[in-house]
């Protein structure tokens, strides 16, 4: 369960709150005039989050390509060459 601190609360305690986070693996919710702003969690956390949102970016990535594949399908190399052909020659006019 994750603990709540205010900024200025927090700064009076940093070092016990930090050994907490970083020892104990308690995450803290930081707040400012009561609404919550921040969180301070374990680094081994934050690689994990950071690994998710990789994955998930990764994985809308991949959907695009294959709804990019489906749409583009009817479309040959040939037709893309002249389509990038005709861009080009319009952006040096």
């Amino acid at each position: 369960m994750h603990r709540i601190i205010g900024v200025t609360e927090l700064q009076r305690r940093f070092r016990s709150v930090f050994d907490q986070v970083a020892k104990r693996n308690v995450p803290y919710v930081l707040t400012r005039g009561s609404r919550p702003e921040a969180a301070l969690i374990p680094y081994e956390e934050f690689l994990r989050f950071q690994a998710l949102q990789e994955q998930e970016v990764l994985a809308r990535f991949d959907r695009l390509v294959t709804r990019m594949a489906k749409k583009n399908a009817a479309v040959s190399e040939e037709e893309v060459a002249a389509d990038v052909a005709t861009a080009m020659a319009e952006l040096r006019d």
